[in-house]
């Protein structure tokens, strides 16, 4: 059985190596002309095609060039030099009335609500103010704003004080 194995081998690997060795060898190989393909007429009208789609491409780009330094997309403002400032006038009038005095405007505060504790003092009121992005939760004494104190807490009116001039403002629940 041994004897058989080694013929077999022998046999298949000198096939094997006869097959390589014709493959791996150059004969006489004659030369063949190379084939000329004809242009049908499908290639003639997609060359067509590609020209027409060029002269597209042409008529879409812009007749004009864009502006340099172009805008920056990624920043919020623009920095531009001021233009220089425009000499003094020659004389002032003299002013004859003091300029009114300008306040300051009032921030708009809404009432949104009021709450109530029983205590053994009484009735202690919480007003809830909206105004200025904030909600306030204020009682009387205590300041909403840098400019308005609470005066009083009624069952639906709050009044504030301006801390400016003194005078009141009313804020009712609607």
């Amino acid at each position: 059985m041994n004897l058989k194995r080694t013929a077999t081998i022998v046999v298949v690997g000198a096939a094997l190596a006869a097959w390589l060795a014709a493959a791996a060898t150059s004969g006489n190989r004659t030369t063949i002309d190379p084939i000329v393909v004809k242009p049908r007429l499908l290639d003639k009208s997609g060359e067509a095609l590609a020209s027409e789609i060029s002269r597209l491409h042409e008529h879409l780009r812009p007749a004009a060039a864009p502006r340099q330094p172009a805008r920056n997309l990624f920043s919020f403002a623009v920095h531009q030099p001021r233009p220089a400032p425009a000499p003094p006038p020659a004389a002032k009038p003299a002013v004859t009335e003091a300029p009114a005095e300008v306040r300051p405007a009032a921030p708009v505060l809404k009432l949104s609500g009021i709450a109530e504790d029983v205590t053994a003092d009484g009735v202690v009121r919480t007003a809830i103010i909206s105004g200025s992005g904030q909600l306030f939760l204020v009682k009387e004494g205590e300041n909403v704003t840098p400019r308005f104190r609470v005066a009083k807490i009624s069952s639906d009116v709050v009044e504030l004080s301006d801390l400016t001039d003194g005078s009141a403002l009313r804020l009712a629940l609607k």
